[in-house]
């Protein structure tokens, strides 16, 4: 009954195949939250697929049904070995993104999982299935070598955070004792090197909406009306670049973050961001006086998601009456969620674009949250993960991508330590999304030796 004695069970789980059989029983799932004829699949997969692994190792499950309305269900897991014990949350998303079938490579299909080289293919291999997967099996490896975990272990699952984790805020804060525990330890989103496990402690905040200009009805010969009718493409273009400069540096001044402090400065001066299968990084592009990995980790981010005035697909000799572009703004601790908006109706107006609309898009916003670097919990778990692995982990302050933590750190009021099992190349939110398995077997090793140190020591003191 020794930490490496749990090591080997999950090693040998994976080297025997059973990590590649669950994660295809996991991926075979069409749980699909944006897609409504896909909405039986949610409860199925909590139901089937999830509750009889976690009550074969001692869990008692229950789901839940979502207060928002038309969403999918929660699933909440508990195992108490002991009042005394500390108390560890593990939370998780089921659902995926939409498959985007059609997309996929020759060979692949998104519910079907493909082992090729050192990739396990399939919708939902990176986010969230084979993630939360990895943390299962590491508990299991640890009750099977132990006889016990050695701490008390509640689980979150929920159906819907691809469509902007609807219900979530109301569910944990009518089930806060449910839910109640000493850490928040998770998994999602990527390692910023494949080879090197990473941390983080917070997520960047996200709101997303559209900026419109509706001029007039339908659209009018631009020969006949040219130079007579506004262009309420051109107007649009104008507006936008007023928001950043040339080279993406935000011009709106209350969206100019000043919580990028000595202490994350520090944090954030070695991490590596080059290469490891993502496209190479624009050094010209971004705010000039900041590393690109302050500008990614520590700093705000606007973005035009899409644009549209006319039809692109098959333009004609017209002048629009409408044009949109859907936009979004990444922001860090620091930049208030409320106050964003309102300070881009007032830069807009200032500039003379008072007529262009601000439409906030349904659910599609998260808040900024930040763990210290210098948290107990975030030493422990830095401490056990550099056993395990020989190497020092990447500590990021906070994940560049946007997750439901305020739930977890505002609501629920725990400190938050996420632990990511993807890679930046996974193609996460794409076709061909897919896991390392090289990761993942790594992460079994990580998540265990982790489990094994908070059972044996009771966590930091």
């Amino acid at each position: 009954m020794t930490r490496a004695s749990a090591i080997n069970s999950a090693t040998q789980y994976f080297e025997n195949g059973g990590f590649t059989r669950d994660l295809g029983e996991l991926v075979a799932h069409e749980t699909e939250s944006q897609t409504p004829d896909k909405a039986a699949e949610l409860p199925r997969y909590l139901e089937q697929a999830l509750m009889p692994r976690l009550s074969a190792i001692g869990f008692k499950c229950q789901v839940h049904q979502n207060p928002a309305k038309n969403a999918g269900p929660f699933l909440v897991a508990e195992r108490i070995e002991g009042d005394a014990l500390p108390t560890i949350l593990t939370y998780g998303h089921g659902d995926v993104i939409r498959a985007q079938t059609d997309q996929w490579r020759d060979g692949l299909h998104p519910f079907c999982l493909v082992d090729e080289d050192d990739r396990l293919y399939g919708r939902g291999t990176a986010d969230n299935k084979g993630q939360h997967l990895i943390n299962f099996a590491a508990l299991k490896a640890v009750i099977d070598t132990r006889g016990s975990l050695g701490f008390n272990s509640r689980i979150l699952i929920e159906m819907g955070e691809e469509m902007g984790s609807p219900g979530l805020s109301e569910f944990c804060a009518a089930h806060k004792d449910a839910l109640a525990a000493d850490v928040l330890i998770a998994s999602d989103g990527p390692r910023l090197q494949s080879d090197t496990p990473t941390m983080f402690m917070g997520a960047r905040g996200g709101i997303s909406f559209d900026l419109i200009v509706d001029l007039r009805d339908g659209a009018h010969h631009s020969g006949n009306w040219g130079g007579l009718l506004a262009d309420p493409a051109m107007i649009l273009a104008q507006a936008l670049s007023t928001i950043t400069d040339e080279r993406g540096q935000i011009q709106v001044p209350e969206w100019r973050t000043t919580s990028l402090t000595d202490d994350i400065r520090a944090a954030l001066q070695d991490l590596p961001l080059k290469g490891d299968g993502g496209p190479e990084i624009d050094q010209d592009w971004g705010e000039e006086d900041l590393t690109p990995a302050e500008r990614v980790f520590g700093w705000n981010s606007f973005a035009v998601l899409a644009m549209k005035s006319g039809v692109p697909e098959a333009p004609v000799n017209a002048i629009s009456g409408h044009a949109k572009a859907a936009c979004q703004l990444r922001f860090v601790v620091g930049t208030e969620l409320v106050g964003i908006l309102p300070a881009l109706r007032r830069h807009l107006d200032a500039h003379g674009f008072a007529d262009i609309q601000i439409v906030p898009h349904e659910r599609a916003f998260f808040n900024a949250t930040r763990l210290s670097p210098d948290h107990p919990w975030v030493t422990f778990v830095a401490q056990s993960l550099e056993q395990t692995s020989g190497k020092a982990p990447h500590i990021l302050p906070n994940l560049a991508g946007s997750l439901p933590n305020e739930v977890f750190a505002d609501i629920l009021g725990l400190p938050t330590v996420w632990v990511p099992h993807s890679y930046r190349g996974c193609s996460q939110h794409a076709p061909n999304e897919h896991v390392l398995k090289s990761v993942s077997q790594d992460a079994l090793k990580l998540m265990t030796g982790l489990f094994w140190d908070i059972g044996d020591t009771g966590g930091p003191a």
